[in-house]
């Protein structure tokens, strides 16, 4: 929603909005771009009689500015609809989606098409640091979006991809999420196919050949061209190993520089994206030089700083598979005596409704040491965990008490990692201080 706010502020629109907790980076965007922000919900808020309103998927009915707005009568929209209404049509779109990865892919393709000369614009759910911005309008006939299978609002409760008519659109990978919306995979796998079932004959879908729930989406029906690629599949048409790719044309690519350094996700994350790439025109060499020089997303596998001889990360990782990734590309980073200590907030209404705590459980086994926050302890036991796992795990409900218990246990060569897709209140921060002290 805030990039979308940039984009209708770039088309001369003047722009208000209302969230119950803003919180960097993107309050910082919003404000720069001198959209006025506003605490909380409220009748109030709509004082200025809005033109328009573009409503969230995040509100439901009984919100107070919700009620306000359909009393009153004005006329609203979803920003996924806003989005193709004004920026899609006409252009060539490239969706990434999946249940995992689709901020990093989508932030690579449009630094490769920036880099190709190609101007595009883009919607992402993250500050891609090439660019310094979440969204832009872009002067190309290419626009990059983040394509979520979340739902588009209260009122429309299709995912939001369904809107975007891409004619690339990446398939990541596709698990089980989302347990507030989504009643089963099968669910999922449904709305997955609604999106395959929007691109055209001519457009390409770039598919992980080895997700068998996109394989099982695929034969609900394709009626496009379909690229794959894969990790342990050499038959398919884009094979990667370490940090190397193979491409359909049978040429090896090695990739460099800090893309190779992210862990195996991010090479996936990377052979996805030049191949969305090639689809839209881009030479396969002009992608990897791209890439060389892709400097990342913020918070995603963010380095924040190192004191006291202690490197901070800050990720979006929020699931089991991505805590998962998180901590086995960072395993190398940890030298000589140091230990890999996760900081988990269990925050998102999937984590803290307990749907994943199996496997949560099995990914933390890859760190040294584990600080759960969890500050719904009324809907969630934590402690459970802490006892079945084979490592050092404890729970708390305050991030205050986490810091206090965290500043006990770190010493020079520790590597500590805060995964969240919230603010984590502002805890990366408290470390950094705490260490600098």
């Amino acid at each position: 929603m805030g990039g979308v706010a940039q984009l209708a502020t770039s088309l001369g629109h003047q722009v208000t909005g209302s969230d119950a907790n803003v919180y960097p980076p993107m309050d910082q965007q919003l404000r720069s771009t001198g959209i006025e922000l506003m605490e909380g919900y409220s009748a109030a808020n709509l004082s200025g009689k809005p033109d328009l309103v573009v409503i969230g998927n995040a509100l439901s009915r009984g919100n107070e500015e919700v009620e306000a707005v359909l009393q009153q009568g004005y006329r609203y929209t979803s920003g996924a609809q806003w989005l193709c209404e004004h920026f899609l049509f006409g252009r060539w779109v490239v969706a990434v989606a999946g249940t995992h990865g689709k901020t990093t892919t989508a932030s690579m393709v449009a630094w490769i098409l920036e880099y190709a000369g190609l101007e595009p614009g883009f919607l992402i759910g993250g500050v891609p640091k090439n660019f310094g911005c979440s969204a832009r309008a872009g002067g190309g006939s290419f626009f990059v979006v983040e394509a979520d299978e979340y739902d588009t609002a209260f009122f429309d409760k299709r995912s939001k991809f369904v809107h975007y008519h891409p004619r690339t659109a990446v398939l990541n990978n596709l698990e089980f999420d989302h347990a507030d919306i989504f009643e089963d995979l099968a669910a999922i796998k449904k709305q997955f196919h609604h999106l395959v079932r929007t691109v055209p004959g001519g457009g390409l879908l770039v598919v992980n050949d080895d997700d068998q729930n996109l394989q099982d989406v695929l034969a609900m029906g394709c009626w496009s061209g379909v690229e794959r690629f894969s990790a342990r599949a050499a038959s398919a048409d884009w094979h990667y190993t370490g940090s190397t790719i193979t491409t359909p044309d049978h040429r090896s690519l090695v990739l460099s520089g800090q893309t190779a350094l992210c862990g195996a996700h991010n090479v996936s994350n990377a052979c996805a994206a030049i191949a969305a790439a090639r689809h839209a025109g881009v030479p396969v060499a002009v992608s990897a030089d791209a890439l060389q020089q892709f400097d990342g997303v913020k918070r995603r596998l963010e380095h924040l700083g190192t004191a006291a001889g202690v490197a901070v990360y800050d990720d979006f990782a929020h699931h089991p598979t991505e805590i998962a990734a998180t901590l086995q590309a960072l395993r190398p980073r940890v030298a000589n005596h140091g230990r890999l200590i996760a900081l988990v907030d269990f925050r998102s209404n999937s984590m803290v409704a307990g749907t994943h705590l199996e496997n949560t459980g099995v990914a933390l086994e890859m760190a040294d040491h584990v600080l759960l926050h969890n500050a719904r302890p009324d809907l969630l036991d934590l402690n459970p965990l802490c006892q079945e796992v084979s490592i050092p795990a404890e729970a708390f409900t305050t991030v205050e008490s986490l810091i206090i218990r965290l500043g006990s246990l770190l010493k020079p060569d520790d590597v500590v990692v805060c995964m969240s897709n919230g603010s984590f209140g502002a805890i990366h921060g408290q470390i950094l201080t705490m260490l600098n002290e």
